[in-house]
């Protein structure tokens, strides 16, 4: 039986994925943007339209698919997901999960927890989306997603980590992390593991936050894959250390457990920043890794096969469990 792929808009085979971003966001909404009254009134269909557009424009670079992580906690929209896959050809994943402690829906869990077991609750939570859709729209996730804050694994952290793993367990969906600053992979990964996880699959997002080869390779050598998905955001990390990073692990041969992305946000809900974020961050934009970091890759000397499974055989072969 060929294997599937679970997508916004149902299973497909996994042979039709071909050039994938592992890590891009239609739209983020943070905490609290439904409570700022003085905000524009959303407007969802302009949301549809420059969703549309920005992915047809990766779709006329060779994009085929797109896997979209948000967390439930942070604006997820499934629903305008699906529109925006269907309207522009190109498959979208979207996850079940939670953020991080500092920037999500900890205090909801945060009370649950002095009153039952909200580990079995995140658990049931994740397990229901992925096996029957989330709410009542149907769409089921193709990933699980968690995260850290810097240089710390909380203990409502640890909890969603907890509740991942066996909500991974129990439906094979595969685990994606956000980290930040480069810290945390070595601990997420252990709780995973601890919890009876094959690292195999696991991305540990956010990787190129750090150039410490050390911490790269500690995490390859226990066989998780990982996410070198920000680039362009050269607020956080120069592009230039990523790829050095990079360039220097496909040099030892790992190629067949790194993906490439951006971590862009393509529309942000509630008030507008004072300052565009094509202003803050010039380079960030979802066709930065074909347009310019793939053509660096072969400027350094690296084989189109060690490209094409970053950007291909990879992602199916994650996705597809």
């Amino acid at each position: 039986m060929a294997k599937t792929i679970q997508t916004v808009t149902g299973p497909i085979e996994a042979g039709a994925l071909g050039i994938t971003l592992m890590h891009e966001h239609l739209v983020i909404g943070w905490p609290g943007w439904e409570s700022d009254s003085g905000a524009p009134r959303l407007d969802r269909a302009a949301e549809r339209r420059l969703c549309v557009e920005r992915m047809l424009e990766l779709k006329a670079l060779g994009v085929t698919a797109m896997v979209d992580p948000c967390p439930s906690d942070l604006g997820r929209d499934v629903e305008l997901a699906a529109e925006v896959a269907q309207a522009s050809g190109v498959h979208i994943v979207c996850a079940t999960g939670l953020y991080k402690e500092e920037s999500g829906a900890a205090p909801y869990y945060k009370f649950r927890a002095a009153f039952t077991d909200v580990v079995a609750e995140l658990t049931d939570l994740f397990v229901q989306e992925l096996s029957d859709g989330i709410g009542d729209t149907g769409i089921k996730p193709g990933v699980i997603k968690v995260a850290t804050g810097a240089h710390q694994v909380t203990p409502y952290e640890r909890s969603v980590i907890v509740a991942a793993a066996r909500a991974h367990k129990a439906t094979g969906a595969p685990i994606t992390t956000h980290t930040d600053e480069g810290s945390m992979g070595r601990e997420q990964l252990a709780i995973l593991r601890e919890e009876g996880v094959d690292p195999a699959h696991v991305v540990i997002g956010h990787s190129c936050g750090s150039a410490d080869l050390r911490y790269h390779v500690d995490l390859l050598d226990q066989g998780a894959t990982l996410g070198f998905d920000r680039f362009g955001l050269e607020l956080l990390q120069p592009d230039r250390l990523r790829l050095a990073a990079l360039i220097g692990l496909l040099g030892i041969g790992f190629e067949r457990q790194i993906v490439l992305s951006h971590d862009t946000v393509w529309c942000w809900r509630g008030r507008p920043l004072p300052i565009p974020v094509e202003q803050l961050a010039p380079t960030w934009d979802p066709r930065h890794v074909l347009q310019h970091i793939v053509p660096a890759l072969r400027d350094a000397g690296v084989a189109q096969a060690k490209i094409d499974a970053m950007l291909i055989d990879n992602p199916r072969r994650y996705l597809a469990g």
